[in-house]
């Protein structure tokens, strides 16, 4: 019993052009053609691409189906490469599916990161787009201590104070404002310090993480607000 091109990827439930391609890749044995030139497939040719469908389908890459016969250990590590990669993309679709279900609650706001919507309500369109840039760059407890702060909301009066700030205002305000801000810099004036540690481990990362929220704050706040900022954190510091 033989099977043309045609006969042979219907039994396999594939296409003429993908078992033409087997061939050209050399996974898949040309088979002997009948006087007339038709390519005539033998029980062999049908197994061997019933093997390669069912890898394929298991996510091993074509590179590797050919090396599949060349031992059991080898068989092995490519399997255990592939669960691990299947198990690590589980994880990745499960905290999908967890940040939808969060995205799906009430008053759910896909503007700012998993977990802030319930203190983003009355922050301002920068200030939740600093807290996106924040969940990228800083870790995760350093975002637990920042949803915990705003929870707390421990001066609102100062917080609009601090927002509405404009470019031009004085030295003597923006040194004031610096001086009523220090505090909650460095923790003292709330039961949450926030102490922002960034993700990024090598010193390029690093580098690359301060340059882009130093940019970020450039285009979201004004010069007047950025001063008073790096005034309070002087003071904290015991620098000014």
């Amino acid at each position: 019993m033989s099977w043309s091109t045609r006969e042979i990827a219907e039994l396999a439930e594939t296409t003429v052009k993908t078992v033409r391609y087997y061939h050209q890749i050399g996974l898949l044995d040309e088979p002997d053609r009948e006087p007339n030139g038709y390519k005539r497939y033998e029980v062999r040719h049908l197994t061997r691409l019933l093997q390669i469908k069912r890898l394929t389908g298991l996510g091993v890459p074509l590179a590797q189906v050919a090396a599949m016969g060349a031992g059991a250990e080898d068989q092995a590590s490519i399997f255990r490469t592939i669960d691990a990669e299947l198990e690590a993309t589980v994880e990745r679709l499960q905290s999908i599916r967890r940040v939808l279900a969060t995205l799906s609650e009430p008053g759910a706001a896909a503007d700012v990161p998993t977990g802030f919507s319930g203190v983003a309500e009355d922050l301002r369109g920068n200030d939740r787009a600093l807290l996106m840039i924040y969940a990228q760059l800083f870790s995760e407890e350093s975002m637990d201590a920042v949803r915990r702060t705003l929870e707390a909301r421990p001066d609102v009066a100062l917080d609009e104070e601090f927002r509405d700030l404009p470019e031009d205002a004085d030295d003597t305000t923006r040194q004031a404002l610096a001086e009523r801000l220090a505090p909650f810099v460095d923790g003292a004036s709330t039961d949450h310090p926030v102490t922002l540690e960034l993700k990024a481990s090598s010193p390029g990362q690093v580098r690359a993480a301060q340059a882009a929220l130093g940019r970020a704050l450039e285009a979201l706040y004004n010069s007047a607000q950025i001063d008073v900022l790096r005034r309070a954190q002087m003071i904290s510091a015991g620098r000014w």
